[in-house]
Formats: C-alpha cells, structure tokens, sequence
C-alpha cells in the first residue's frame, strides 16, 4: 500500500524536481511540509521571512495544510501576493485579496501582508509602488500554481516575457485563462472575467531562490506535460521553471497522468 505521505515518484526534469503524490490531500500536505521547513531555515538567517503567495484551486490544499502546521514563525512573516483582477472589488468571490484573507491573513498572525489592488484608482502607479516594494523585500520564497494555458501568476502565453524589464504590469487575460476561471467556479460565464490583471512578472517570480509549485487535477495533466517535455518558450511558460536552482512541482496522480510514458526508470 502506497503511503499517502510519501511521493509516489520523485524525478528531476531539467532542474526542477517534480515529486507525485496519491491526491490532492497529500500533495498538499507535502507542499506545505516543504514550506514550513523553508521558513525555519529562513528564519535563522534572516529577520523577515518574505513569502510570495498564489492563490486559486491549486494552492487550496497547500494553504489548507499549511495554516494548520504548528511551530511556524506566523510573526516573522512578510507576505505578497502575485495577481489580481482590475477592477474587481474584494468583495467578489474570485477576488485574490479575498481569497487571501480568507484563507491565509484571517488564520494566522503574519507580520504584515501586501495585498495587490486591483480596483486602485490608478493602477498603473499602483504598479510601480508595488513593484519598488517588492524588490525592496527581496523574497526568499515563492508559491506557484501553473495555469492551463501554462501561464504563472496571469504571464499567459502571449504577454509572458522571460526578459521583462518590469516587475509588476497590468496584462491582457487569455480566453484559455478566462475560461479556466469559469471551469473552475469563480465566475458563472466567461463575460463575468475581467478582462485584465495586474501581475508580478515572470523574472521577478523567478529571482525569488525557492518556489513551490503545486498543481493538482485532471484539467492540469495536459499543461503539465507540456510544461516539462516542450523547448523553452513563452508559447508554455511554465517551460522555464525547468531553468530554476530551487523549484519543485507537487503534482497528484490525476495532474501527472500524462506523464507515465516519459517517466525515468525506477
């Protein structure tokens, strides 16, 4: 019997580390482990622990397991988060400023979090502001979902540049990209997407030195092949994690479906 604590596989795909968990349960619970072991060593070589945070279903296991960990330095911990809608007001439902508190800012008692405006009244200077903090707090790690159109945080295919000169931008979103927000029971039809965000790019993403990917369900099993067998490129962002010192992705077996093929022996 497989112990559902354990990867069923583990591999490496280029640099990054792809490690495959029975369900969703346990990927997360993997996820979060990492992560709370990322911040006690952080916390012995820094004063602040500075966190990226994602949202949307793939990081609900995650943060699920990982406010419910004890022994976490919760007081020392600076967080961000990478994406919002414009224009969308925090009381909605798929507001990531509500996501975030409600399962994350609500839980525990983090030192200060930096939420992403997406209703500022100029969205643009929000971006440079924020920006500027960002790179002033230099974080040290990072969650991540991939979209199924490969995109990280909103960089879908099509904006996404490996070499942006900026680190927080307002973007265009991706009928792929909208139409996941539907599938996934944000919004009640495509027209009710926004049709911009604001995202942090995707060289700042990954300048942060550890990043924690996980990405969970059958609707992820395509992008997710995609993501680790196709040549670099912005067409599949989520292509260049394979470039990153320190990432790991947390697949479950419905997400790793299409990989068995391409797996190295055991």
């Amino acid at each position: 019997m497989i112990d559902g604590n354990v990867a069923t596989r583990s591999f490496k795909v280029g640099n990054v580390t792809v490690e495959i968990y029975p369900d969703v349960a346990s990927m997360g619970q993997a996820a979060a482990r990492a992560a709370a072991e990322a911040f006690k060593e952080i916390e012995r070589q820094h004063e602040t622990i500075n966190v990226i945070f994602a949202t949307g279903a793939s990081q609900i296991s995650t943060l699920d397991a990982l406010t419910k960990m004890k022994d976490i330095p919760w007081n020392k911990v600076c967080g961000f988060h990478m994406d919002e809608y414009v224009g969308l007001p925090i009381q909605h439902p798929a507001s990531f400023r509500g996501y975030l508190r409600k399962r994350l800012t609500e839980k525990v008692p983090l030192k200060e979090f930096h939420e992403v405006d997406g209703t500022a009244s100029e969205p643009g200077d929000f971006c440079r502001k924020y920006a500027a903090k960002l790179c002033a707090s230099d974080p040290q790690i990072c969650f991540l979902g991939i979209g199924e159109n490969g995109h990280l945080a909103f960089n879908d295919p099509g904006v996404a540049d490996f070499n942006d000169p900026v680190d927080v931008k307002i973007i265009p979103l991706d009928r792929v990209c909208r139409e996941q927000q539907v599938a996934e029971g944000w919004f009640a039809n495509v027209a009710e997407v926004p049709e911009q965000a604001i995202t942090i790019t995707i060289p700042a993403l990954m300048r942060v030195p550890r990043l924690i990917v996980s990405v969970p369900g059958n609707r992820k099993a395509g992008i997710v092949r995609r993501s680790l067998v196709e040549a670099l490129s912005t067409d599949c962002p989520a292509t260049i994690l394979r470039t990153h010192s320190d990432a790991t992705i947390y697949l479950d077996s419905a997400s790793a479906a299409e990989l068995y093929d391409i797996l190295p022996n055991s």
